[in-house]
């Protein structure tokens, strides 16, 4: 069950609510005010605290600031014999999960700790989750070329800015996008990305914007967009150089009024989305081919980010080979690989057309047959792309 902690300078409160959370299996920690309190929350670990409001050394607003600067996430239950509605408001937002007031209804507090004890696991979830995110989308790496783009990165994400993300196919553009959202103020909104190269250009406006029922043949219900989706968070649009000019008209309006309508709809929704774009085509080529717009461009790029070949930056390779051996042997629930040194000089002499994206396929292709060991030999065996019949 749930360790508690309960914080009240009156000796029966505090032993009446151990005996109470004890006997529901609770482990519990009493202190008899403010200060000691504190000290207790900063040594321990705690999935809940009940914290009177009126104490003598420090009241319980004052712990409720101080434990939330300590551990933003840890439910704080307040409670108060001088319950009112002003003091119940500003317990709330100062981040208070909720106040109770004395006579304490006991029904109402252990259903109310069981509801504390369910978002405390529920963030637990979510932030183990978000690492494993994190993980997945990791830029690894210490080139010049790789590290000028983490320092880029690091520059831009804090920012409004909008970005444009240029490179080859599988150089990891998308991972750059990721990690520009992950380290903006935007992190715990929605991170929505679009692949415009995958729409059919006749229902991509559809996809970006909505659409009211019964606005085309197909459309049977209401749709959201994903400008919609992504609002308060980041949109990411792949493939942009593959996006229709009509499209593009659109998009320049949203850009432009932070306004959006659903095809099929004159009404305007408004917006507020960080966009974040890719593409593997000059767009500067397409500009003169016509096929994209000039002042769409100028309002994506205000900050370009171009991400090298992997050929470009070979002296990740190490790296990149350890990294994928310890994610690829993990999924597959297996002992990882031993790379040898002479494998590692193999896999530098290829030319990596299809850059990290065939590394990591290569690189797990030799995982799977490989016994414990990766040599040389293997690499010349299985992972050159021009190599015979057992590539």
């Amino acid at each position: 069950m749930s360790k508690i902690l309960v914080i009240d300078d009156e000796k029966a409160i505090r032993n009446t609510l151990r005996d109470v959370l004890e006997y529901e299996k609770h482990e519990v920690d009493l202190a008899e005010d403010g200060e000691t309190g504190i000290e207790l929350f900063s040594a321990n670990t705690y999935d809940i605290v009940l914290c009177d409001i009126k104490m003598q050394k420090m009241d319980g607003l004052e712990v409720l600031h101080r434990i939330s600067e300590i551990s933003s996430a840890t439910p704080v239950i307040m409670i108060s014999g001088h319950g009112n509605i002003d003091t119940a408001v500003e317990a709330i937002k100062k981040g208070a999960y909720d106040f109770l007031e004395k006579p304490l209804d006991l029904n109402r507090l252990l259903i109310t700790i069981r509801n504390a004890t369910d978002k405390s696991k529920l963030i637990s979830q979510t932030q183990v989750l978000r690492n494993k995110v994190s993980k997945m989308y990791e830029i690894v790496g210490e080139s010049e070329a790789i590290t000028k783009v983490k320092e880029m990165i690091d520059r831009v994400a804090p920012t409004e800015a909008r970005v444009l993300i240029t490179g080859a196919n599988g150089t990891g553009k998308e991972l750059v996008a990721h990690q520009i959202h992950e380290k903006s103020h935007r992190a715990k909104g929605p991170f929505v990305e679009v692949n415009c190269a995958a729409i059919p250009s006749e229902l991509i406006e559809s996809e970006l914007f909505g659409h009211e029922k019964g606005s085309f043949t197909s459309a049977i219900k209401q749709r959201i967009g994903k400008f919609e989706q992504a609002s308060g968070g980041t949109l990411f649009l792949d493939e942009i150089g593959d996006m229709s000019l009509s499209a593009q008209a659109k998009v320049l309006r949203a850009l432009q009024e932070n306004k959006i309508s659903r095809v099929g709809s004159d009404k305007d929704i408004s917006v507020n989305v960080r966009i974040v774009t890719a593409t593997n085509k000059n767009i500067k080529k397409e500009i003169e081919n016509n096929t994209f717009r000039e002042d769409l461009y100028h309002r994506l790029s205000v900050i370009l980010i171009h991400v090298p070949t992997l050929n470009e930056r070979e002296e990740d390779i190490p790296l990149l080979a350890d990294h994928f051996n310890t994610l690829i042997c993990n999924e597959y629930g297996m002992s990882k690989k031993v790379i040898t040194k002479d494998a590692i000089g193999e896999l530098q002499k290829i030319t990596w057309t299809g850059n990290i994206r065939e590394f990591r396929n290569v690189l797990e292709r030799l995982i799977i047959l490989c016994k414990d060991e990766i040599r040389g030999a293997d690499v010349l065996a299985y992972a050159r792309p021009v190599s015979g019949g057992n590539v």
